[in-house]
């Protein structure tokens, strides 16, 4: 696509319509807006940063660019990993940050209306104050909610509570062309027509902007548990999940770690975890309507850990040691990214009875490549995150291995019957690998998709399709 750059012109129609002080130009606008979290994927600036306040200014800005043939990139907080936010082709970088208002929570239905730019951590805290639960917890608990929905964001919370998808019941959504249309709402159930509303979450912004999210809550959980558990070996430790899993205990997360991993969370945040001796480790999490509820299954958890066994299992009830796990989880990206220049990843869901052997074979890459990777995940739901570690390596020959590390990767995951991506969305890195995983034909409906929303192709071009 041949794309117009944006000139004086299109600066004073933004300014006009936002606001001088939230349109920012060409040198002025700062270099953390080329890139997300994932610095390896390159940085690309945009011409103008604009930062929206309602669904009517981004309307007009769309309308605008779409007619000019201005590519236009949404963003929120970036702190996505796959190159989803970041202007390939600059033109205007659309922030939705500022809009960052809980609009409604209403009791009586149990959803909340909100804005795209509020984030996770905040909207989660305020419902938790009215004994609300919102369960969609991904790692990064500075993302904005409109993120997650674009993504489809999962976390740990999955296995019991399902991800993002689950939990948003309407949209408001702004088209490439300025329309803005609503899907869904505050209803229950919905079969009228196709299900547009599900089509926009997962879309990574290339088929609207959405402008206002309308969330279901359900009532705050009044106790939670947790038990680290201890295995000799990674293979021992993933064979335990189907037990926990049959046992109809209903886990809330099932997370699996490597030692390794847990030892750079230690000190990357200054303190020990409560077990560091063994090889693996499952990280449970329970919860109930009361004390004795959760204990109970806490019991039997443990009792099934220990006849499949594993070492021990350490108990967390207390804010403090629930605290000195959950942050530690929570910290493992950063901990491996403070470990290394650079790294790379991948997000591949496999099914759940083959976490092991993708395992095994992530360590058969590394000891074949004579490369470090670290490797953790969502055992109850088969999401594996893989990192590729640059460490000492020369331009070159890190880029030699990486390609090397990551060919490997995901086609042992096809081959496994996995995806390309669980929970961090495809963005413009994974372009390549999507179509080697799901084929031609799949990509092409893709696009064609892209086409009936975005003819012009000016919505976030080159994530998730191509051309």
């Amino acid at each position: 696509m041949n794309y117009t750059h944006v000139g004086e012109e299109d600066l004073s129609f933004f300014r006009l319509t936002c606001s001088p002080d939230r349109v920012i130009a060409g040198g002025d606008i700062s270099e953390d807006f080329g890139h997300d979290e994932m610095p390896v994927y390159g940085s690309y600036m945009p011409d103008a940063l604009v930062y929206a306040l309602s669904a009517e200014e981004i309307s007009r800005v769309l309308a605008h660019c779409n007619q000019r043939r201005i590519p236009v990139t949404p963003r929120g907080a970036g702190t996505g990993l796959c190159g989803g936010a970041v202007p390939l082709f600059g033109g205007v970088l659309l922030s939705t940050e500022k809009m960052n208002r809980i609009l409604e929570v209403d009791e009586e239905n149990m959803t909340a209306t909100v804005e795209p730019g509020v984030l996770l951590m905040d909207f989660s805290a305020h419902v938790l104050n009215k004994n609300l639960f919102y369960p969609p917890e991904p790692g990064e608990k500075t993302a904005t909610l409109g993120g997650n929905v674009m993504t489809n964001a999962g976390g740990m919370k999955a296995v019991k509570y399902g991800v993002t998808r689950d939990y948003v019941m309407g949209l408001e959504v702004v088209l490439p062309d300025g329309q803005i249309i609503k899907a869904g709402g505050k209803l229950s159930k919905n079969s009228s027509g196709y299900s547009l509303l599900h089509l926009f979450v997962g879309s990574e912004g290339t088929l609207g902007i959405v402008t206002k999210l309308v969330l279901k809550l359900i009532p705050k959980p009044s106790k939670s548990v947790s038990l680290l558990v201890p295995f000799d070996s990674m293979e021992q430790c993933i064979g335990t999940v189907p037990v926990i899993l049959r046992s109809q205990l209903k886990p809330v997360a099932v997370e699996f770690m490597q030692r390794e991993i847990i030892l750079e969370a230690g000190k990357y945040l200054g303190r020990d975890f409560p077990d560091k001796s063994a090889e693996a480790y499952l990280l449970l999490s329970f919860d109930g309507g009361s004390r004795e509820e959760v204990e109970k299954i806490c019991d039997r958890a443990a009792e099934l850990c220990v006849r499949a066994g594993a070492r021990d299992a350490f108990y967390a009830d207390t804010a403090e040691r629930l605290s000195c796990l959950w942050d530690a989880r929570g910290a493992f990206l950063e901990a491996i990214k403070s470990s290394t220049p650079e790294l790379d990843e991948c997000d591949v869901v496999v099914p759940r009875n083959s976490i092991a052997a993708f395992a095994k074979a992530v360590d058969a890459v590394a000891q074949k490549l004579d490369i470090r990777i670290r490797y953790f995940g969502h055992a109850g739901d088969g999401n594996v995150h893989v990192y590729v570690c640059r460490d000492q390596l020369n331009e070159a020959c890190w880029k030699e291995k990486l390609g090397a590390a990551m060919e490997e990767l995901y086609k042992e995951a096809s081959m496994l019957g996995g995806k390309v991506s669980g929970e961090h969305g495809i963005g413009h890195a994974k372009i390549d690998f999507l179509r080697e995983s799901e084929g031609g034909q799949y990509v092409a409906l893709l696009e064609r998709i892209k086409d009936v929303f975005d003819p012009n192709r000016i919505l976030n071009p080159g994530k998730v399709v191509r051309r």
